[in-house]
């Protein structure tokens, strides 16, 4: 392994706090939501240090369609919407430092105010949506994502943020093209918001990453993105990482 692949992977390891204490793969990369909703794992992901609750499939994917990008010279920034306590975002800005690429940003959008209100049926049913608001984990402060950064020595003018709801921080952000675009709102009008504003700005070759696209019975973003696809004749293959995520690549 080369240190450029060592180094990403360790960041990888580092974000799951899987570095320096032993962690059961079932906890690590659960298979099932059934997996993903045991006391372990909640304790590993919400309740512990770890900064991303990504499989290490979805850290995987999100190395793949970065690097895809850069080989490939398909131009534009990076972004995620719904970043949590900053992991992925993290990571991109890890990728380009590995690659010394100076000349793409990486965008963290979130409210940091933890989930709005959902206005869908769907979405009400999310991780018993009442007991999740009630403790909060969604909430981080972007403060408290912008030390994360500052930890891993990778806090400067190429990560910028967009704080606030999506409908009112997504229609005039200034962001001219985009290669990677990465969505973790959770709900349907967040994520159908994410795409109306942002899926125009990807540039052909790009790559779409849904992170909620398995958990359809709880949460809206699945819906969401059909309707977008079907409002706009997008028929690109849709690939899944695994249980819970899925990708597309812009093909026109």
């Amino acid at each position: 392994m080369d240190f450029r692949s060592h180094y990403i992977d360790q960041v990888k390891l580092s974000l799951m706090d899987a570095l320096n204490t032993p962690v059961a793969s079932t906890v690590l990369s659960p298979q099932t939501l059934e997996e993903q909703s045991t006391a372990e794992w909640l304790d590993h992901f919400w309740f512990g240090k770890a900064l991303t609750m990504c499989t290490r499939k979805r850290l995987d994917n999100v190395q793949f369609c970065l690097e895809d990008c850069l080989c490939n010279d398909i131009p534009g920034d990076l972004i995620e919407c719904g970043v949590w306590r900053g992991g992925v975002t993290i990571l991109m800005r890890a990728i380009l430092a590995a690659h010394q690429v100076t000349n793409r940003k990486v965008w963290v959008a979130d409210s940091f105010q933890g989930l709005p209100v959902p206005d869908n049926s769907l979405d009400r049913k999310m991780y018993q949506m009442e007991a999740v608001r009630e403790i909060e984990q969604f909430s981080v402060p972007m403060e408290t994502v912008k030390d994360s950064f500052a930890r891993y020595g990778l806090l400067d003018g190429q990560v910028q943020f967009l704080p606030g709801w999506f409908e009112e921080s997504l229609p005039n952000a200034p962001i001219q093209t985009l290669s990677v675009l990465r969505i973790d709102g959770d709900f349907y009008n967040s994520t159908l918001q994410t795409l109306t504003h942002l899926y125009p700005k990807l540039s052909v070759g790009g790559y779409v990453i849904i992170d909620d696209w398995g958990l359809d019975q709880i949460c809206g973003e699945k819906a969401a993105v059909l309707e977008y696809r079907r409002q706009h004749t997008i028929t690109a293959e849709i690939i899944e990482i695994d249980y819970h995520s899925a990708y597309w690549q812009k093909q026109v």
